[in-house]
């Protein structure tokens, strides 16, 4: 085996590999919201353009690195939840705060759909006061819309664990048993009672 020349790059040579080089990805933000199961929300906010990445994972407890198992067996004061990196330049925290609206039951407590459970209850979770002040008055205007009392909750964000690799972009990895387990709970009927056409949307009207 012949050793190889080092290659040595002139100055047009290195200007053609920046060109041809793909553009930075543009600074992203992230949310995290809490809606029942990760997987019915990570399906919600990946058809949102500007969104470019969402995570399932679990925040709000103690127990640090927890499992799915300790999360569903209660006591960590974990709940599920997607973190959602976006791109500010085409999407906005307000805009993600609509959709996430329209993908929960506002007025269910300790549950979403058919999971119950502390692990499953609704929630936002803020990084800073500029989200904590559109989360609070997302929820003052969802309130005044129905009428009742809100159960969602808003909590500063803390520390973020992804959950386990076989729950990320499960919707698109078992579509079968996710289309099953979302028909059953009767998540879509009850998005539709609740909030009608605007049920499940993925953008602001």
């Amino acid at each position: 085996m012949t050793a190889k020349t080092p290659v040595r790059l002139t100055g047009s040579l290195l200007l053609a590999v920046a060109l041809a080089a793909p553009a930075l990805a543009a600074e992203t933000e992230s949310a995290v919201f809490g809606g029942g199961c990760f997987w019915c929300m990570e399906q919600a906010y990946d058809k949102v353009e500007g969104v470019v990445a969402t995570t399932s994972g679990y925040t709000g407890g103690h127990v640090e690195d927890p499992s799915y198992e300790q999360v569903s067996a209660g006591g960590t004061g974990h709940i599920e939840v997607v973190k959602v990196d976006y791109d500010p330049d085409v999407v906005d925290y307000r805009a993600l705060l609509h959709v996430f609206w329209r993908n929960i039951d506002p007025f269910a407590v300790d549950r979403q759909f058919c999971d119950a459970g502390a692990t499953y209850q609704s929630a936002i979770f803020v990084a800073d006061a500029e989200q904590r002040a559109l989360a609070e008055a997302s929820r003052d205007a969802v309130a005044e819309r129905f009428g009742q009392e809100i159960g969602t909750e808003i909590h500063p964000l803390e520390t973020f664990y992804p959950a386990e690799d076989y729950h990320q972009d499960y919707y698109e990895k078992n579509p079968a048993r996710y289309n099953f387990y979302k028909a059953a709970c009767g998540r879509s009927d009850r998005l539709e009672e609740v909030w009608g056409d605007e049920a499940e949307a993925a953008a602001t009207s």
